[in-house]
């Protein structure tokens, strides 16, 4: 019998995850191993896999181990890689305190989009400080059947279209990635975010994630949406010298996103670990035959 593999399953607002534990680097997860883990019929299901590496074990990740002990090694449910999940960062943060590693506090976790400070706090919820956005400049338009909606695009760290809508079912199924023009904008495709109001800076929305289709959450979603928001209504805290805060409701609970006068995002929320167990090392050898 081939040795298990250790897994735990967790989620942030609804957005899961499969965590493999590897400090060392010794898996060789395939896009096609990680696609089989997130099948939510034959696999474990999830919208991605957290794969935990020491920073100094990874190639991507040796310049930033005097920085953060430890990589955010995230993969897409398709088994692409991505930039950055921000939803999987309070997980990892999450996972790093029930394994030991951490205590309640500020620690930093290094990703693809760089090294990001995190807090956990007492009362469960964690915050991430997510960087900056970008707003690339040009038009982009998101069509859904025969709608077609103005989009901002917003970069945090990957890559959004968010288009302010009068109803979320206009997003339709969302099974598949709804058409953005002009395609050059998103070469390596893009994450649709369909928003609607709800009260004074507060919104709700529904997402496509590229690689993964419709999730009930997505943390970078949710803060190119906020800013998407203050740059419509106006308020540009760069501007003003304000931070501004925004509720973003997501389907599977509650974002608050606050963006500083400095450029600085703050994403905060609950992250869960809801089980733990071992992957049979020898199924997932017959699944990748």
């Amino acid at each position: 019998m081939s040795t298990p593999i250790a897994f735990l399953k967790g989620h942030g607002t609804e957005n899961d995850f499969v965590i493999v534990p590897d400090p060392e680097n010794a898996l060789d997860l395939s896009p096609a191993a990680v696609a089989a883990l997130c099948d939510r019929r034959a696999g474990i299901g999830g919208d991605g896999v957290l794969h935990v590496v020491r920073s100094a074990a990874h190639p991507e990740a040796r310049a930033m181990a005097g920085e953060a002990e430890w990589f955010m090694d995230y993969r897409n449910g398709d088994g692409s890689v991505a930039e950055m999940c921000g939803n999987g960062v309070r997980v990892f943060a999450r996972y790093l305190q029930h394994a030991g590693h951490v205590a309640e506090g500020d620690l930093v976790i290094a990703t693809r989009g760089g090294v990001k400070k995190v807090h956990l706090a007492k009362n469960g919820d964690v915050t991430v400080g997510m960087g900056r956005a970008r707003l690339p400049e040009g038009e982009v338009a998101v069509t859904v059947g025969e709608r077609t909606w103005p989009a901002r695009n917003v970069n945090m760290g990957n890559p959004h279209a968010v288009a302010f809508v009068a109803d979320l079912a206009h997003a339709g199924n969302l099974h598949a990635a709804p058409p953005v023009s002009p395609p050059a904008a998103y070469p390596d495709g893009v994450n649709v975010e369909f928003v609607v109001d709800r009260g004074p800076r507060h919104v709700a929305m529904r997402v496509h994630e590229r690689g993964s289709g419709e999730t009930r959450s997505c943390g970078t979603g949710a803060c190119a949406v906020a800013v998407a928001a203050a740059r419509r209504d106006g308020t540009d805290p760069a501007v003003t010298g304000t931070p501004a805060t925004y509720t973003v409701d997501v389907p599977g609970g509650r974002l608050v996103i606050t963006e500083r006068p400095d450029g600085e995002i703050e994403m905060t929320g609950p992250a869960v670990i809801v089980a733990e167990g071992a992957i049979d090392a020898d199924w997932l050898a017959r699944t990748l035959a």
